[in-house]
């Protein structure tokens, strides 16, 4: 149902908010969650453009959460790398169709509008504080331990 981009933007988000406030570089991210570092670049552009991430430059710059892990929830990472679509009018274009929804585009909007929902409900601190013995990360990931900054 969700991309492999939005699956990695996901997995960022929970790397960032489980090392809140601390700075985590492309690589560090990458290294955690198993994205490819240049394609982990790519995905955290539209994150930074939603205000969900803030990146800095330099020697102890790196990538943090813009707001606290309580208040970034699921539909806010997936709308800002793909945005959920609801359907609104006929897809098929019939004309006579309009904007109201024959029984099947009805009911597959209104599933849409439910994972909305269900996005919605669930923020990045639920998913980090949840107590199980996994973090919301693949097998290995989840003890995997980030790299820290080298010091100079």
């Amino acid at each position: 149902m969700f991309s492999a981009t939005v699956e990695y933007a996901l997995r960022a988000m929970v790397v960032l908010a489980d090392h809140n406030g601390t700075p985590r570089t492309a690589v560090q991210i990458a290294d955690v969650s198993q994205v490819p570092a240049d394609y982990l670049l790519k995905v955290m552009q539209p994150l930074t453009r939603a205000r969900l991430v803030v990146g800095q430059r330099g020697k102890h710059g790196g990538f943090t959460l813009a707001k606290p892990p309580a208040e970034v929830s699921i539909l806010d990472i997936v709308n800002a790398v793909e945005p959920i679509r609801r359907i609104e009018s006929c897809p098929l274009r019939i004309s006579a169709h309009g904007t109201a929804l024959c029984p099947l585009h009805r009911k597959l909007d209104n599933a849409m509008a439910h994972v909305e929902d269900a996005l919605r409900g669930t923020t990045l601190a639920h998913l980090v504080s949840e107590p199980t013995p996994m973090k919301p990360l693949c097998g290995a990931i989840a003890n995997a331990q980030v790299p820290s900054l080298p010091t100079r």
